[in-house]
């Protein structure tokens, strides 16, 4: 009785496997489209802006991820529970598990609202309007 030789085959199954991963590592991802809201965000006090290093800024405040839930207290606080909205302005390259982390702080403490901006129409990329800043920041 004859048997098959499936060593040939068994070659060319791994040099297929190999070109495969050399080309999935060499692809880049494609950038994401830029998303057009037609409904104007409503203004909010607490304003959250987080760089391309992850850095956070809530309010006037440099904070880590581990302030975030004191600083929207202390916010929450000094305008005696007034807002719900939070206004999170991230730069693109900004790591998505921070910005989750951000609205999780915020939701611990009775911010249910978010908008979320990470370019503004008009500006050039990665800036902010000037109108949108918030008090006590300059660039």
């Amino acid at each position: 009785m004859s048997t098959i030789n499936i060593t040939p085959f068994t070659d060319v199954l791994l040099v297929l496997l190999i070109i495969f991963i050399i080309l999935a590592s060499v692809t880049k991802e494609p950038k994401l489209p830029d998303a057009y809201n037609k409904e104007r965000v409503q203004p909010s006090q607490i304003v959250v802006i987080v760089d391309e290093n992850d850095h956070i800024q809530i309010g006037s405040n440099q904070v880590t991820i581990g302030e975030a839930k004191a600083a929207f207290q202390q916010l929450q606080d000094a305008t005696d529970h007034k807002f719900k909205s939070v206004i999170i302005k991230a730069n693109p390259k900004s790591s998505y598990g921070v910005i989750l982390q951000i609205m999780d702080a915020a939701k611990s403490v009775d911010l249910t609202d978010f908008g979320l901006a990470n370019h503004v129409q008009g500006t050039p990329e990665g800036s902010i309007a000037p109108e949108d800043e918030p008090e006590g920041s300059s660039h």
